[in-house]
């Protein structure tokens, strides 16, 4: 039987695993990092969230950026204290976009608060030792254009703080999101055109998500090594958005081309964030927490994965 286009691309990927693990076996010797996105969590107290991920034994966090405002969001300090006492370390920030505060929107009001919004997280995500932070240049449950120059009007905007980046170490990674989400950046080939655009160091990264990318890539592996070096970071649902083990997602290949692309290194993490099907995720933000459903959407999808990733790596 002729084999269907996905697992030929499924198969070059695996011989470039293989490849590599032939002949260069020292580079699987580290595992990916794994970290969790903790803004589905909804209001849950910090505290609680960093509990839980100690106990499945997650050592890294994403944490949402809610520094809307000069005194709103996670004080740094207190931050560092409860995530020390659990022994977990900031992955990196996930800046939130709303229609009210985003870089391409048509008021200047709103690429304004931004703008200032991302100041307060850049410093933020300094502080508390992040690699990255999330950047997505339109609004997320806004699919519908305003105009056709929202792309150079996002461009315009993330030049005003792109020298912060730089300045605190951090660094920006845009976040191609599905069509059905946001009204602009799709794609990583999207995400390469903005960085191209923007032209500064200090935004050159991707962060990637494998339920945007079964949506608008031809295939997930694929799109993983297309991002290759740029690639900092991948948020991680299966494919119906649930905890991984419960869907169709083929991990094994996105495990196999992580390690292809030498995802496997310092600063680079693979990060959960099942948000449940649905338009627009960011009510999750302001959920009541059912903490049972929580400790097993968690337990399940790290468990899952190391042992897929143990699954590949042995095979």
């Amino acid at each position: 039987m002729k084999k269907q286009n996905f697992e030929l691309k499924n198969e070059q990927i695996r011989a470039a695993f293989d490849e590599l693990k032939r002949n260069h076996p020292e580079r699987l010797e580290r595992r990916l990092a794994f970290s969790w996105s903790n803004w589905g969590f909804g209001l849950e107290p910090l505290e609680e969230s960093a509990a839980r991920l100690e106990r499945a034994g997650i050592e890294y966090i994403e944490l949402a950026g809610n520094h809307y405002g000069p005194d709103l969001g996670y004080k740094v300090d207190e931050t560092l204290r409860i995530l020390g006492d659990h022994g977990i370390k900031v992955a990196g920030v996930c800046g939130m976009y709303s229609p009210d505060s985003e870089l391409a929107s048509n008021r200047w009001i709103h690429r304004v608060t931004a703008i200032e919004y991302l100041k307060r997280e850049i410093a933020f995500t300094a502080a508390v030792g992040g690699s990255y932070l999330l950047v997505i240049p339109g609004a997320v449950g806004r699919p519908t254009p305003y105009d056709d120059t929202e792309f150079e009007r996002s461009v315009e905007a993330i030049r005003v703080v792109a020298d912060l980046f730089t300045e605190y170490g951090v660094r920006g990674a845009v976040e191609p999101v599905r069509s059905a989400e946001v009204s602009l950046l799709h794609t990583v080939a999207d995400a390469c055109a903005w960085i191209e655009a923007i032209d500064h160091p200090g935004i050159q990264h991707i962060t990637g998500d494998v339920y945007h990318m079964q949506v608008e890539e031809e295939h997930i592996g694929a799109a993983i090594l297309q991002a290759g070096d740029r690639l900092i970071n991948v948020h991680l649902a299966d494919s119906n958005r649930r905890a991984l083990g419960l869907g169709s997602l083929d991990v094994d290949t996105v495990i196999r081309a992580l390690y292809v692309i030498g995802f496997n290194t310092e600063g680079k993490y693979v990060t959960a964030e099942p948000l449940g099907p649905g338009g627009d995720p960011y009510p999750a933000m302001y959920g009541k927490p059912d903490k049972e459903a929580l400790d097993a959407m968690v337990m399940q999808t790290v468990r899952y994965f190391r042992e897929r990733e143990a699954e590949v790596l042995a095979s």
